[in-house]
């Protein structure tokens, strides 16, 4: 993507709302309903590992992590070792990423993911809970339900799967460090990609 294409999209990530939760703090649960018409709630996985991460089918910056298999990858490892992963879709109606659910199923398996569930959030009420703000932006709770990583995937804020050689991944990061019983080196990171395509 040409650099004069990709300035809009980062800076249109500084002007939104500050996070609505803060790492350390108690993760708030939510309602929703996933793209097989189960509901899903943050309260019905306490005890374990949860990883939400916000998608956007058409976000360059989330095909970057879709289209090279790098996050199917993250999800089946991390799923293996009893992590909850959550996709959301927050995207509006009419907005850039909104899906049905059999689109979402089609694509799940087309990308052959992982996640444990994929939300539909087409209001926009857990994105704003969380306050997340870029497609993809990650956030880590630990099995206690406290938020332990906020921000971006990665230390590379470009939609180039070439820049995936070498990124440091604060998600991984977090993880590893949790489990391991140490403190998560870095707790918030600025998310970068496309901003959350929500419902005016």
């Amino acid at each position: 993507m040409p650099l004069r294409r990709l300035i809009p999209l980062v800076l249109a990530v500084s002007t939104l709302p500050a996070l609505a939760v803060s790492s350390g703090s108690p993760a708030p649960d939510f309602k929703g309903t996933d793209s097989t018409g189960s509901q899903q709630t943050l309260s019905q996985y306490k005890g374990k590992y949860v990883v939400l991460e916000w998608a956007n089918q058409g976000c360059p910056y989330d095909q970057k992590h879709y289209l090279s298999g790098s996050m199917e990858s993250l999800q089946k490892k991390w799923t293996g070792k009893g992590v909850v992963w959550l996709s959301v879709i927050s995207s509006a109606p009419g907005q850039q990423g909104y899906v049905s659910p059999a689109e979402e199923n089609d694509y799940l398996k087309k990308m052959k993911a992982a996640p444990t569930a994929a939300i539909l959030d087409p209001k926009g009420t857990i994105g704003r809970l969380y306050g997340a703000k870029t497609t993809p932006h990650m956030f880590v709770i630990d099995p206690t339900g406290k938020l332990i990583y906020q921000g971006a995937i990665d230390d590379k804020p470009s939609p180039d799967p070439d820049t995936l050689k070498g990124a440091h991944n604060y998600l991984e990061d977090a993880l590893n460090s949790s489990m391991a019983g140490k403190p998560v080196p870095t707790e918030s990171t600025r998310a970068y990609g496309c901003a959350v395509k929500y419902a005016d």
